[in-house]
């Protein structure tokens, strides 16, 4: 469906939702939302936005809403930038690690959210903006790295794809004799560890930081034992060695090239236009002692700075609606944080992705989560290289990941 016929329809759907809210005072209000490149293409990013403010000013004509689309790099400094200078945009676009660095500058959206949709949400995207209690955002989409297989490379090689990291050792000699990697791992410290060593932490039953935050949690005994099982993979050549010290141009990758037969850290637009669609098989996450996966939230946080807070609030109880946020996941070939939407994908890769969508578990809530990501993934590459040993390199970073928390 067309943009703008999914406009039209949102119109008469979100009518008794926005004035459910309440009103905002008659008196004209300037409302200014910061995005990023959700949706690829960018007029179409554009378009999708005029037509929501659009549809919004009929029933608000005293709201004048201006989206503007940012990039996705230096994102964090224009955002700091503008705060600093009394600029700040009324809300703007975050993920969850990113909310707890700017909890002090932003507040709850509850009260601008009908009780009906705050209680739509999946359970685990509303723990992914959650800090005391209160939504810190709303969310608007959810992403989902389960485990992708390459059919054509299974079948060659005569297995058939792992459930466990057990399964996954298993079938490993025999895909090396075959000329294959059983998975590929990024262990650059430029590569996010959200999407690399978290997922293999939580399946381990561990996590990055304590329960109240204090400190880290990562060089426990399931932290040991996710690290150890990633070197087991490189020493034994059972994982392409060029990407624990660089990252190659995708296209020269192992993985894009057809030689790996899994991955969790690829989604299905990454690898179709090199392995064809009918070799994309999703399977759920790696189970050790959980299954669980990484799952991208993006949420619209507002800002404390706002001086047309209820107005805000007015646009963000439509923007973040069921019906609106559905529209733009299609566009953006993301999924829906709603429970109600149901699927938005009914055939091929990203079908089987969404039903994997309640396994996920967003990236830490932690004011120092990228600070400490810093210190933990060069520890991290250290005992894949061999420099140290999985325990010496997470005690490591422990330590000084504690000290930084302990500032």
């Amino acid at each position: 469906m067309k943009l703008r016929a999914i406009a039209a329809a949102v119109v008469a759907a979100l009518a008794a939702t926005t004035s459910a809210c309440g009103s905002a005072e008659d008196t004209p209000q300037d409302v200014t939302m910061w995005v990023y490149p959700v949706v690829p293409d960018e007029a179409q990013h554009r378009a999708f936005w005029d037509e929501q403010i659009e549809a919004f000013t009929k029933d608000h004509a005293n709201i004048d809403v201006k989206v503007e689309i940012y990039p996705w790099a230096k994102r964090e400094e224009s955002l700091t930038t503008a705060i600093a200078g009394n600029k700040a945009p009324d809300l703007v676009y975050l993920i969850p690690d990113q909310i707890p660095k700017f909890a002090k500058l932003v507040q709850p959206v509850d009260q601008y959210l009908p009780d009906e949709v705050k209680g739509d949400y999946r359970d685990n995207v509303r723990e992914s903006v959650t800090m005391d209690g209160k939504l810190m955002g709303a969310p608007i989409l959810m992403g989902a790295n389960p485990l992708m297989c390459n059919k054509k490379v299974l079948d060659a090689a005569g297995v058939s794809a792992p459930a466990t990291w057990d399964d996954l050792l298993e079938i490993a000699p025999t895909l090396k004799a075959k000329g294959f990697d059983v998975t590929n791992y990024y262990a650059d410290p430029s590569a996010t560890l959200n999407q690399s060593f978290y997922p293999l932490l939580w399946e381990a039953g561990g996590d990055v930081f304590d329960e109240d935050g204090g400190k880290v949690a990562f060089d426990g005994d399931a932290g040991v034992r996710a690290l150890t099982f990633l070197k087991t993979l490189v020493d034994e050549g059972y994982t392409e060695k060029e990407l624990i010290t660089g990252i190659p141009a995708f296209e020269q990758t192992r993985l894009a090239q057809g030689k790996v037969a899994c991955t969790w850290q690829q989604l299905p637009a990454d690898v179709e236009s090199f392995w064809g669609a009918d070799a994309i098989t999703i399977h759920p996450p790696l189970k050790d002692e959980e299954q669980v996966g990484y799952g991208s939230i993006g949420a619209l946080s507002m800002m404390k700075q706002s001086g047309a807070k209820d107005a805000a609030g007015e646009w963000l109880a439509f923007v973040s609606s069921p019906e609106v946020t559905k529209a733009y996941d299609l566009a953006g070939n993301y999924f829906s944080p709603y429970q109600s939407t149901g699927a938005l994908y009914t055939d091929g890769p990203q079908a089987e992705v969404e039903k994997t969508l309640d396994q996920m578990v967003g990236a830490p809530l932690h004011d120092k989560a990228r600070d400490v990501m810093g210190l933990l993934a060069p520890e991290i590459q250290a005992a894949l290289i061999g420099q140290k040993s999985p325990e010496q390199a997470l005690a490591d970073a422990a330590e000084a990941a504690n000290g930084l928390i302990g500032q």
